[in-house]
């Protein structure tokens, strides 16, 4: 019997990518799932194909404090308890700070790291009783800024920095707090990443098919989760640039442009 079997299990933005991977397998190994996401039609979709099996959906923008509340109130009234909160929903963004406007910034700062922030702290004191764990999907962008990528930076680096206090914090109460970076990892996020102006893209020129999938990625989460592992850095090269960048910055630095940049143009 799986060690998940009957936990209530809290995923945020569940409806696509790593997020939607995630309660798949968390219902496959016996768990209670509640996720939420922006779009109604989606949840519901995936809600129709486990007929019978315990997975509460929720409508929920985390950028909202209240909707978060409800979500989380939504997820005690049904199942009673929460023993794990991943907080995945995620956006990025693709511009270079001189093009980009300020609201796109606040945009991607209020889903990346408020929604976490929100979603956790009505969720702790229910993680507190039960031992939990808390998780917080980052990224390598939380490690080392990116060009082209301010925002999603600044949001992934307060999340870890935040996650970090909150583990310390915790250090003596039973609670782990884990947080994951997927690196490049297959994924609706670069489609759906926000322009210099606040509307999402719709296109990247990266290629998908040479990533880590999301199926994979959630699978690596799960085995930190089971551990109660501190942190998680997948892909070889996102091991790679945090180990250049924290002993080589000047080198990563340059390696990171040359990777972004082609002919002088930012990658997209």
């Amino acid at each position: 019997m799986s060690v998940f079997n009957n936990r209530v299990v809290v995923i945020t933005g569940g409806s696509d990518g790593i997020g939607k991977a995630l309660v798949d397998v968390f219902l496959s190994m016996g768990a209670k799932v509640a996720t939420c996401g922006r779009s109604y039609d989606k949840l519901y979709q995936i809600q129709s194909s486990y007929p019978g099996k315990p997975l509460l959906i929720h409508t929920t923008d985390v950028s909202r404090e209240q909707e978060c509340k409800s979500f989380i109130d939504t997820v005690l009234q049904n199942f009673g308890q929460i023993d794990i909160l991943i907080n995945n929903a995620g956006i990025s963004m693709r511009a270079l700070f001189a093009d980009v406007e300020l609201e796109a910034l606040r945009m991607v700062m209020d889903v990346n790291f408020w929604g976490s922030v929100y979603c956790t702290k009505f969720a702790l004191p229910s993680i507190m009783k039960t031992n939990g764990t808390i998780v917080s999907v980052s990224s390598v962008a939380g490690f080392r800024g990116l060009p082209g990528r301010s925002g999603y930076s600044a949001s992934k680096f307060a999340l870890n920095g935040w996650m970090e206090s909150l583990r310390t914090e915790l250090l003596e109460s039973g609670v782990n707090v884990l947080w994951v970076s997927p690196g490049f990892t297959e994924s609706n996020i670069r489609k759906a990443a926000l322009d210099g102006s606040g509307k999402a893209s719709g296109e990247t020129t990266m290629d998908e098919k040479s990533m880590m999938t999301s199926a994979e990625c959630a699978q690596h989460i799960i085995t930190a989760i089971e551990k109660r592992k501190r942190t998680l850095i997948l892909t070889f090269q996102g091991k790679e640039t945090v180990f250049l960048n924290k002993f080589f910055p000047s080198m990563a630095d340059k390696l990171v442009r040359n990777f972004f940049f082609k002919k002088g143009v930012l990658v997209k």
